[in-house]
């Protein structure tokens, strides 16, 4: 065989310091492991802090101004080709199990099989995001609050038949694949909320041994106008007091250990088909989750939190105790696997904004100005960051940008986007993040695909005669 197999771990919604790998205070003894046998990636961000549009990204390897798949309602459909056709047309084997989050099993998504796949509700996803573009309120947060603490729910049922598919398909079909390397894309949703996680992973994060969220007090809270309307639209934490938001961090914590265990499951079967030392191991979520922290919970902004992301790499070709602090993305996962797999690039593939972290695990240094944008619910203007060095740059087209410095400000409280002393730097950022974008005309592009789609929809009263719902079911 030439070239190695790709096992693709992916989680939903994994705050990077819920980890113990990442310096947190939290159990996630696999994924530990994982680490100090191959490289962690110190600088990892989501090309968007929302399901859809971060997995698109992924899929295909480019940006999401760059496809179109804006929103939650606006679902990759398998248009844009991505690694997955790469392979397949080449004659490998790529198969997902759990999560995709696409329009439909019956688009050409790039995987010759989707074992039990999560696709958006109805093949339209989240209709409601796309009428908060206005700054009108969603008024269902509430449920956030209550579906927290020790239990079960469909997630949970869900994420065990995720890893027990896959560990049956390591054992049964790895063996079957023939002479060319295959992938496998196991995708599980936790730590997504709902907040509610068997008792046993709950039970190790003691409330009185679990820090509240941090910058949570009304003053403390962000200033930005557009990240206040992102409070209105999204307001789960007005539904909390001080004790059930530590049930719900704990049950959060509970979660990413929940996680880690059926990873570990994962990856004994790994090992026990014989293929491990031929397979190239990658875990990274689709975005983060604020837990709290600035007021807020689950992503849709770009405070660290939710933006960047945990990512590792192990495997034959992959330096073993290895950090890197150059900037990565979900979008490099393209030349990633093309490159494990001995396929390699094409010219178009080599046009891609990403890199193939095999090379940046062994010390190839890109230096890039990496993008994460937002344009989905709660969003009165498109979001847009970058990291410049030490500086963190938000632009909002209409209004004034946010820059944190991340060496003094790691927790992002104190916002210099209109400091004077902080004018020169925020005019270089600008510079660089307009080598990646021109924010305005996405902007614009964005909310004309999105004013079409609600026309499509019936309007605001044909969208709010639809069902709302925060979750997209699992196929159970």
């Amino acid at each position: 065989m030439t070239g190695r197999n790709v096992l693709i771990l992916m989680s939903d919604e994994h705050l990077r310091e819920a980890a113990g790998c990442y310096g947190g205070q939290v159990l996630t003894p696999n994924l530990d492991k994982l680490a100090a046998k191959g490289t962690r990636f110190t600088r990892a961000v989501t090309p968007s802090p929302i399901c859809v549009p971060a997995r698109a990204s992924l899929a295909t390897g480019r940006y999401v101004h760059d496809i179109g798949f804006w929103s939650n309602a606006q679902p990759y459909d398998g248009s844009v080709k991505g690694w997955g056709h790469r392979l397949i047309d080449e004659g490998h084997r790529v198969v997902s199990i759990g999560k995709l989050h696409y329009r439909s099993t019956d688009d050409d998504n790039g995987f010759d099989e989707e074992i039990i796949p999560l696709h958006v509700r109805n093949g339209i996803g989240w209709v409601r995001g796309l009428l908060g573009r206005d700054g009108s309120a969603w008024n269902n947060a509430a449920h956030f609050a209550e579906e927290i603490g020790p239990g079960l729910c469909d997630y949970n049922r869900y994420d065990m038949r995720v890893g027990e598919e896959t560990c049956r398909w390591l054992r049964d079909e790895a063996p079957k694949t023939g002479d060319k390397p295959w992938v496998l894309y196991a995708s599980f949703v936790t730590p997504h909320y709902p907040l509610i996680v068997p008792q046993e992973f709950y039970d190790l994060y003691p409330l009185d041994r679990v820090d509240p969220p941090r910058l949570n007090a009304p003053d403390e809270r962000p200033r930005h106008p557009v990240v206040q309307a992102m409070h209105r639209f999204m307001n789960y934490d007005d539904f909390f007091d001080d004790h059930t938001r530590l049930v719900a961090k704990a049950s959060y914590l509970g979660l990413c250990s929940f996680l880690d265990d059926q990873i570990g499951k994962v990856l004994a079967a790994l090992e026990a088909s014989g293929q491990a030392d031929n397979t190239l191991i990658l875990y990274s979520s689709d975005h983060g989750e604020l837990a709290g922290n600035h007021g807020l919970w689950t992503k849709c902004v770009m405070y660290e939190e939710a933006a960047a992301i945990p990512m590792l790499a192990t495997g034959p070709g992959i330096p073993e105790g290895r950090i890197s602090d150059d900037p990565v993305s979900l979008i490099d996962v393209h030349q990633t696997v093309l490159e494990a797999t001995g396929l390699g690039l094409s010219d178009d593939d080599a046009n891609l904004p990403g890199r193939s972290l095999i090379g940046i695990a062994n010390g190839e240094r890109h230096g890039r100005t990496l993008l994460s944008e937002y344009h989905d619910g709660g969003s009165i203007t498109g979001m847009f960051m970058i990291r410049m060095g030490r500086w963190k740059y938000t632009a909002y087209p209409g209004y004034a940008p946010e820059l944190y410095d991340l060496e003094a400000d790691p927790f992002e409280a104190n916002d210099l986007g209109e400091s004077p002393e902080h004018q020169a730097i925020r005019a270089q950022c600008d510079v660089a993040l307009r080598t990646v974008v021109d924010p305005d005309d996405a902007n614009r592009r964005a909310f004309a695909d999105q004013a079409q789609r609600i026309a499509e929809l019936g309007g605001r009263e044909g969208i709010l005669a639809t069902e709302d719902f925060d979750q997209s079911p699992v196929p159970l």
